[in-house]
């Protein structure tokens, strides 16, 4: 089943066409990521699917909602969480999250909620005294008041220090495993890279990628990348043939090669032959970073 259906979505704003013709799908219980540069027509696309914005042609079919005439029936299944959210500063966390759950006919525990986004310690704080990162876990939990079936995600981790991004990444994980449909936007490639089950890119208002973060990297046919330190009293005309000659700087050999998987065996054959170390040897395959600057030609690669 789908949880959302675009097809043909156009939306221009006079002569712009912001978004313009893009169809794609996301299955129910998927991690979709959204992902292109400022301008690319993201934010109207998620806006349309929740309702805010209007469409000029195309069908869209949200949770089996058109999001322009769903009504409350459509937004109370869904839950959003802006890239940047005003709160009443002088309420705690539990105020407000219990605020914020009872407006929906069904809805998360309050104090389930707040432990579940990681602010047990802070629910008698008043939002004043909250971090950035910690007033990011509140956006996320009052996104999450109306247990929805489809969360609208818009840079969720913004502000988060690196153990806190990885903890945001556990709890968007683990709502996939209860069946909760995920839309994602983000500019942080690793981060889409790791939660998405598919990405689309968007550039200029068209979608120019959609697939698995691991289709794109094979669809792209980008290089992989060697690389290793030079062994001592070696010099780089001594290693043995490959698919491209390798450049040497500071002492650290690199090398783009299409076939890693036989430059690496001719590699560590060589010196394993001579009874040589290779120093950080490594195969480092193209990222979805890579292959995200490649489509929106931002990359020389």
């Amino acid at each position: 089943m789908e949880a959302i259906e675009v097809r043909d979505l156009t939306r221009a704003y006079g002569p712009v066409r912001a978004v313009d013709g893009i169809s794609f799908t996301v299955g129910d219980g998927e991690i979709f990521a959204l992902l292109g540069p400022n301008g690319a027509g993201k934010t109207t696309t998620v806006e349309i699917l929740e309702g805010y914005r209007t469409r000029d042609a195309g069908t869209v079919r949200v949770l089996g909602f058109d999001p322009a005439t769903g009504g409350m029936a459509y937004r109370s299944r869904i839950g959003v969480v802006l890239q940047s959210a005003g709160f009443e500063e002088e309420f705690t966390v539990r105020e407000l999250v219990r605020l914020q759950t009872g407006l929906y006919p069904r809805a998360h525990d309050p104090d389930e909620l707040i432990d579940l986004v990681g602010l047990a310690d802070k629910r008698t704080t008043r939002v004043k005294g909250l971090s950035g990162g910690q007033r990011r876990r509140l956006d996320l939990a009052l996104g999450l008041a109306g247990a929805p079936d489809l969360l609208f995600l818009d840079e969720p981790t913004t502000g988060f220090d690196p153990a806190a991004r990885h903890h945001a990444w556990d709890l968007i994980a683990n709502l996939r495993e209860l069946g909760t449909t995920i839309l994602l936007t983000t500019h942080y490639l690793d981060e889409a890279q790791r939660l998405a089950d598919r990405v689309a890119v968007m550039l200029a208002g068209r979608l120019i990628g959609v697939n698995t973060p691991e289709r794109l990297r094979d669809e792209s046919h980008l290089s992989t990348e060697i690389r290793f330190g030079l062994p001592p009293n070696v010099s780089v005309s001594e290693l043995p043939a490959l698919s491209a000659p390798p450049s040497v700087t500071a002492g650290q050999v690199r090398m783009a090669t299409h076939v890693p998987v036989a430059d690496a065996g001719r590699l560590t054959g060589w010196a394993t032959d001579r009874g040589l170390d290779l120093p950080d040897f490594a195969v480092v395959p193209p990222t979805l970073e890579d292959v995200y600057l490649a489509l929106t030609e931002e990359n020389p690669r």
